[in-house]
């Protein structure tokens, strides 16, 4: 015979690890070659000048200097237009 009474069966009481992304180093900061500036998913940013994309998306400074973030239009091949954030070293 059981010595517990009925415990439950939730199907609920998981969930993931957080990821951890987001902006590491903002605009101003002093940064160094190979320093990680942007952990994201997918290209919320894009990679600028001195700015390197890793193969999961991150961004890292691939020179030393000074992180600039900029808007840019990006026009498309059927000419509509839209901007896009640029993470650049300066």
């Amino acid at each position: 015979m059981a010595h517990k009474k009925a415990g439950g069966s939730s199907k609920n009481g998981r969930d993931s690890n957080a990821k951890r992304r987001g902006v590491k180093r903002f605009g101003g900061h002093a940064v160094s070659a190979g320093e990680v500036i942007v952990r994201q998913k997918g290209t919320k940013f894009r990679a600028g000048e001195g700015v390197g994309l890793g193969r999961d998306f991150t961004l890292y400074a691939e020179k030393d200097g000074k992180v600039v973030f900029a808007e840019r239009a990006i026009t498309r091949f059927d000419g509509r237009r839209y901007e896009r954030v640029f993470v650049s070293i300066a």
